[in-house]
């Protein structure tokens, strides 16, 4: 068994729920690790004490602030391309309808394995120097059964949270018959992808042609719940549609994007609280130039809220939980320790996972220090690298 104590911290934030915005807080805190899992939290001042036994390894953040590892809920890190020109002519007024994915698809079946490999621990790498610790990952830039299932075996070696997104879009060969695309994607591509996937997702979206409509998508999450995986939604991204109410009926764990909600949504989202998890992607506003949806109201309202990045080619080319923090703060009316708390055990609740986004006995010890002696520093300094996560072997 190793172990390893953790002291000289200024400010721990827990996100055990308890405290003013869940954040748990204790100042001049140590905690202790052992094979991987917290064993022990508490005051510094306890730290040489029988709660803290002799350990194998000792890491003082001298002040610094600890804070659980960013869980980014919606990533689609299997790609390779580029698309910064798509992002150039929508600065300049071009609106977003969905349709640059087939530029990421051509180029992603086009790439090999190794360098699909490649790209994706580069990302994941990335993401881990700005503190993320877990990261959810589709596939959905192959839609072929070869090519689904190959995104979904990579990106299953980097995490456990794997997510089938074959109904990302309709690809440009199944144009003129999307009910064929819709049968491989429910049929032979499903089943190809089951194996090496925890989660199915869908585009539902009538305001885009390329993406499903309410019936197209409650099609693919039935087949996909049937083949025996959990549920997760691409809703109300483009404008008004049946998505976050499709994905409370059905239980999915959570609808993400909700950019376009109507008091029905909202009243349904707070009802399924418990249950299905709104989960906001703030930088593709930003990159889309899109409105902000009010994150405050949906708290103040009993909605369960988290924060992702979505990083992906086209609509948010980043990987950084602290400015999807910031822009939640600017943007979206959360409070500093609100939006810390969503990227955290919020998004942990999207993924149905307790072992993780929070700091408390038990739980993984997914660590993430800051150089900064408070939270609030996560938005306060927003664009500066200020997060990574805790290498315990420092």
């Amino acid at each position: 068994m190793s172990s390893t104590l953790v002291t000289g911290i200024g400010e721990l934030v827990t996100c055990d729920g308890t405290g003013e915005d869940g954040l748990g807080l204790r100042r001049d805190a140590a905690i202790v690790v052992e094979d991987g899992l917290v064993a022990w939290v508490g005051d510094a001042s306890a730290a040489g004490s029988d709660a803290a036994t002799t350990t194998d390894h000792r890491i003082d953040l001298a002040g610094r602030a600890l804070v659980p590892g960013f869980v980014d809920s919606h990533a689609h890190l299997v790609f390779a391309g580029d698309r910064g020109a798509e992002f150039a002519a929508r600065m300049a007024g071009t609106p977003y309808d969905g349709g640059g994915i087939g530029v990421s698809v051509a180029a992603t079946r086009a790439a090999t394995d190794d360098e699909l490999r490649t790209l994706v621990a580069a990302r994941v790498a990335e993401m881990r120097a700005q503190g993320t610790t877990t990261v959810e990952v589709k596939s959905g830039y192959g839609l072929t059964v070869e090519d689904e299932a190959r995104a979904l075996r990579i990106a299953r070696e980097v995490t456990l949270e794997t997510t089938f997104l074959g109904a990302h879009v309709v690809p440009a060969e199944y144009a003129a018959d999307r009910a064929a695309y819709l049968s491989l994607v429910t049929g032979p591509m499903l089943e190809a992808a089951a194996p090496h996937a925890k989660w199915v997702d869908v585009f539902c979206e009538p305001n885009s042609a390329h993406a499903f409509t309410g019936d197209e998508a409650r099609e693919v999450l039935v087949a996909g719940r049937d083949a025996g995986l959990g549920l997760r939604v691409h809703g109300n991204q483009l404008g008004h549609g049946p998505g976050v109410q499709l994905a409370v009926e059905l239980g999915a764990a959570s609808v993400d994007h909700c950019t376009y909600l109507s008091d029905a949504d909202v009243t349904a989202l707070a009802d399924a609280a418990d249950t299905t998890v709104a989960t906001l992607l703030p930088g593709v506003e930003f990159s889309t130039r899109s409105p902000y949806p009010d994150a405050a109201a949906l708290l103040r309202a009993g909605v369960s809220i988290a924060l992702a990045t979505d990083c992906n080619p086209g609509t948010c080319y980043s990987s950084s939980m602290p400015f999807v923090i910031a822009l939640a703060v600017r943007e979206m009316g959360l409070t500093p320790g609100q939006a810390v708390y969503a990227a955290t055990a919020g998004s942990a609740k999207s993924l149905r996972r307790n072992d993780i986004g929070h700091i408390s006995v038990g739980a993984r010890a997914d660590l993430t220090v800051l150089e900064a002696p408070s939270h609030v520093h996560l938005s306060y300094r927003a664009g500066v690298p200020i997060a990574r996560a805790l290498d315990l072997a420092d």
